[in-house]
């Protein structure tokens, strides 16, 4: 008797084009009943089924069915892969080495999330991960591309290990010093996509700091303490709205410290977040409306460098350097509670 192989664990299949006529594929992870769906357009984290405290799968990040949603979305970034720099730089501009580099103003007098054509826009190319249990996305970022400095070759993996947790690994390389803050900015909903809005979930962060904000959405000046303000998540407490903020992780997080936790009472689902990064951007969706989403039906958790970095030495690094290597880490843990 013959037995076939068993499948394998990523699975690529054809997803439609890119706005350039570029195939997009989708790869599909499946481990300890979470199945995760990867588009190779923007690196998109498109689904993430997991099951609530009665075992019902349902997807919890916002996301839509079809290549197109993404591409013709009036609010972009839903589940991609941001570089080069994720968040803001002030006026568009740094200075690195006495030299000044100047970059797409996308957002106001910012440049925001790598400028008009950041990774998000671009088609990555994919191959199974090494150990079989996911999908390496990797992509060169030529010198000048949207201003920043140095040919850059990054790779983000996403993958499950064997309880269900979804792991992205960034690592980035370059020939020339140039800046680099990578992040994945899903919209999680762990009612269910769709479900309503998501201020009805219960955070904690690890943070007993966060960047106070000008009205251009730049750090005045040093990280405040959160206690006595409506950012002290050090206990968990329902999220609600009005908040686009950088949270200074405390120490240890880059040891598997939980950088955050997030808890819907409603379905018993629990994320758990991990990360090497020092920083994590708390986004409650306010602004945006897109397609069937509205204002606050997805919060998400970036974990990412300090907004502003290369104009503010006094913050955690983000230069790369030939002969150095990014090496970054962010896992999602999935569980029931209550």
């Amino acid at each position: 008797m013959t037995v076939a192989p068993p499948a394998p664990v990523a699975v690529p299949e054809r997803a439609g084009s890119a706005p350039d006529g570029t195939p997009v594929h989708r790869w599909v992870l499946e481990r300890a009943g979470v199945r995760v769906g990867v588009l190779t357009y923007g690196g998109i984290l498109q689904s993430v089924e997991v099951p609530d405290r009665d075992g019902a799968r349902a997807n919890v990040v916002l996301g839509f069915d079809g290549v197109a949603g993404y591409a013709d979305c009036p609010s972009p970034y839903f589940g991609a892969l941001i570089g080069r720099y994720a968040n803001r730089i002030a006026g568009g501009t740094f200075t690195l080495d006495g030299r000044t580099y100047r970059l797409p103003r996308n957002n106001g007098s910012n440049c925001l999330h790598g400028g008009e054509r950041g990774f998000d826009k671009r088609v990555w190319d994919a191959e199974p991960a090494a150990d079989g249990h996911g999908v390496r996305l990797s992509l060169v970022s030529p010198d000048g591309e949207e201003g920043f400095p140095g040919r850059l070759e990054v790779s983000a993996t996403y993958s499950l290990d064997a309880a269900g947790s979804l792991r992205v690994g960034y690592r980035a390389v370059t020939d020339a010093p140039t800046v680099v803050n990578l992040t994945n900015h899903s919209y999680w909903n762990l009612g269910g996509a769709g479900s309503g809005r998501a201020g009805g979930h219960v955070l904690r962060i690890a943070a007993g700091h966060f960047t106070p904000l000008d009205g251009d959405s730049v750090p005045t000046g040093a990280p405040a303490p959160v206690g006595g303000t409506r950012f002290d998540f050090r206990e968990p407490r329902e999220v609600g709205s009005g908040y686009d903020h950088n949270f200074v992780l405390e120490q240890g997080c880059s040891a598997g410290a939980v950088a955050a936790e997030l808890y819907d009472p409603a379905s018993g689902r629990l994320l758990k977040v991990t990360t090497t990064e020092p920083g994590i951007q708390l986004y409650t969706g306010d602004g945006f409306d897109a397609g069937p989403f509205g204002p606050c039906e997805g919060i998400a958790l970036e974990t990412q460098h300090f907004p502003d970095s290369p104009n503010r030495p006094d913050f955690p690094s983000t230069v790369l350097r030939p002969g150095e290597e990014f090496a970054s880490a962010t896992t999602y843990g999935f569980s029931t509670a209550g």
